[in-house]
């Protein structure tokens, strides 16, 4: 039996609940418990849905020799690893036909930027685009970013398996595993424009973007028309 389906119910836990604040109605704690059991079925069903992914049986083994530019020269897939059995892959919009970044990549790098140290106590990260690496680090430069290791994936090959099979400038998240000297694909974003919700913003699950995270808390939400800029006025 999952473990889960012994657990008290999200209503029983909320109804523990000793949080109270200045002048606050009965009506708003009432509404705002039946939240909290909501918020409490939401990080079980979060849970379940990690670890069905780590359930996941072998990926596809990594049999291409793909070869990227960091800014250090010229690093083949399984250098990208260093001394990490698990890699993560982000492939960002920064192409050789855009002129500028695209503010929604940059937003999320941005808040990756001062985490590179974390995550690389236990994976290996990647920031990958099309365009020349002299472009990238100039970008990365302008950003402010000292830490983010990024790489340009010169002749595409990687981009067109993993990313898009007609090399669009669009993003990518994926995740590769090495065990007993193979190289295996884990997991990838897959939910596409295609598959958003109605009024709804295409997006994917696991959120990445704290930014989101952060105003999903807010009575004003994400907004239905509002982005992030490379920047603002004022």
């Amino acid at each position: 039996m999952n473990t889960q389906d012994t657990l008290p119910s999200g209503r029983e836990l909320a109804g523990l609940n000793k949080a109270r604040f200045p002048n606050e109605s009965a009506e708003y704690r009432k509404a705002r418990n039946a939240l909290l059991a909501e918020e409490i079925e939401l990080r079980r069903h979060t849970e379940r849905v990690a670890e069905m992914r780590r359930q996941l049986p072998p990926g596809g083994a990594v049999e291409k020799a793909y070869d990227f530019v960091g800014e250090d020269g010229p690093i083949s897939f399984e250098g990208l690893f260093a001394d990490k059995d698990t890699l993560v892959i982000y492939s960002y919009m920064l192409g050789p036909e855009r002129k500028a970044p695209c503010p929604m990549c940059t937003s999320l790098m941005g808040s990756f930027e001062s985490k590179i140290p974390d995550f690389q106590q236990r994976v290996a990260l990647a920031f990958i685009a099309r365009s020349p690496i002299e472009r990238l680090s100039e970008e990365k430069s302008k950003r402010g970013w000292t830490q983010l290791p990024i790489y340009s994936d010169p002749f595409g090959d990687y981009t067109r398996d993993y990313v898009s099979a007609e090399d669009a400038d669009i993003p990518g998240y994926a995740v590769f595993t090495r065990r007993e000297g193979t190289i295996r694909h884990f997991w990838s974003g897959e939910i596409g424009g295609s598959m958003a919700d109605p009024g709804q913003d295409p997006r994917g699950s696991p959120e990445m973007d704290p930014l989101w995270l952060l105003l999903d808390t807010t009575p004003e939400g994400r907004g239905a028309d509002w982005y992030p800029k490379l920047k603002y006025e004022g």
